[in-house]
């Protein structure tokens, strides 16, 4: 854990989230220093979620969402990509590489193109070097929970 990169995965439920798990029931091998995270949809991601990730000391964020043009709440995955950029303006303001920040759309039925997209931002991320931002593993772990239960209140208020 220590050298390795984290990368937190915030992802659709009905997409993106669908295809990891997907990825996990076809066996997959994929970077297990990926971390993922459910959310009703990525159009409900504030960028100050994204940010706080990184203060939290992840070294990479994936954003995963439905195709484009077939978000389930029509146009979540758009407003997404927006936050995104927004982030990743926010990120070079403030020295972090933007390249540590990436959006995918995919369709629930793309397990193995998930694995490929967490391969990918690991090699990435593990070429841009460790966060400056990364703090005691056990701090990041705990912050990556924190930024879970999160995930699940959004989750469980869009339940009711």
């Amino acid at each position: 854990m220590n050298e390795e990169p984290l990368i937190l995965a915030f992802c659709c439920h009905y997409c993106a989230y669908a295809a990891a798990d997907l990825a996990g029931s076809m066996r997959l091998q994929y970077p297990g220093n990926v971390r993922v995270l459910r959310l009703p949809c990525t159009g409900k991601l504030e960028v100050n979620y994204i940010l706080a990730a990184f203060e939290r000391g992840v070294d990479g964020v994936i954003v995963a969402g439905c195709l484009e043009g077939g978000c389930h709440f029509m146009e979540g995955n758009l407003r997404a990509r927006r936050r995104v950029e927004r982030a990743r303006q926010l990120l070079a303001e403030i020295g972090l590489e933007p390249d540590r920040l990436e959006m995918f759309n995919l369709s629930s039925a793309e397990g193995t193109r998930f694995a490929e997209i967490a391969t990918i931002m690991v090699e990435r991320v593990k070429r841009l070097g460790r966060s400056p931002l990364r703090l005691d593993p056990k701090r990041i772990e705990h912050g990556v929970q924190e930024i879970s239960r999160q995930a699940e209140v959004m989750l469980a208020g869009e339940k009711r």
